[in-house]
């Protein structure tokens, strides 16, 4: 037997709440808010296609303290510096920079909540660099 990844979850503490972090994500992904979740709630997914993990964003009492130990890699549909630009506005941070000069590599953001992701190449960058 054997199991499946059936939340992804980020913890949210004060001063952020579940359901602006959730905003935040649903704006990057393009995924809504599970129509069943509210402002306030302690929990707070993402209405993903069926067979997809949800991501879950959960109240805990303690603030994040040191680096994530598991993160989201992104490949966007767009350019990978078109969708740093993109993700930026929508308020994440920028944390590292790896992007070499022969376009490969990836840019490190943080989320409004400081939680890292990374945002690499498009299919089509990655193609074209084969």
């Amino acid at each position: 037997m054997t199991s499946i990844i059936r939340h992804i979850t980020v913890d949210c503490a004060e001063p952020y709440e579940p359901y602006e972090l959730a905003e935040f994500w649903s704006k990057v992904l393009g995924y809504p808010i599970d129509p069943i979740d509210e402002p306030g709630d302690d929990e707070v997914g993402l209405a993903v296609p069926a067979g997809q993990p949800t991501l879950l964003f959960v109240r805990v009492p303690e603030k994040k303290s040191v680096k994530n130990r598991l993160h989201l890699d992104l490949e966007p549909d767009q350019s990978r510096d078109q969708e740093v630009e993109r993700v930026s506005a929508l308020g994440a941070t920028i944390v590292d920079d790896r992007r070499k000069p022969n376009g490969r590599g990836w840019v490190v953001m943080a989320d409004p909540a400081w939680n890292e992701f990374c945002v690499e190449v498009s299919a089509a960058e990655r193609a074209g660099a084969e």
